[in-house]
């Protein structure tokens, strides 16, 4: 159980990092929602930023996860993976106006939560 939710928790990551780049930045570009200006450059930029982000932490979680799983349990990684996602939230409420990537990281927290729960639990045998 405690390997799906691994795998769950950075796939999720991974993939809402993946669609806020998708929603945010290419469709509106594709759908030219937005003038071309200062103000849009630095929209954009912060997307994919934070985007990117997520994409690129998620694909490390995942491959670390691949071939090294006994990391993963371990707690600096746990640690690093909750700062992560509490600098994703804060950067959320400050720059971003809608609400939904700040939804798409609190479901990452609590399925990070629930794998830190469920590591605890799986290897306090070991």
């Amino acid at each position: 159980m405690h390997k799906i939710l691994i795998y769950a928790t950075y796939g999720w990551l991974t993939f809402g990092g993946t669609m806020h780049i998708l929603v945010d930045v290419v469709l509106q570009y594709l759908r030219k929602t937005r003038l071309p200006s200062a103000e849009t450059t630095l929209y954009w930029g912060l997307n994919i930023a934070y985007g990117l982000g997520q994409i690129v932490f998620g694909l490390l979680a995942l491959l670390v996860a691949r071939y090294s799983f006994e990391v993963l349990k371990q707690w600096p990684a746990i640690t690093i993976s909750f700062l992560a996602a509490g600098a994703w939230l804060v950067f959320g409420f400050f720059f971003i106006e809608y609400r939904e990537p700040k939804i798409m990281i609190l479901i990452f927290i609590i399925l990070l939560m629930a794998t830190t729960i469920s590591a605890n639990f799986a290897y306090k045998i070991d």
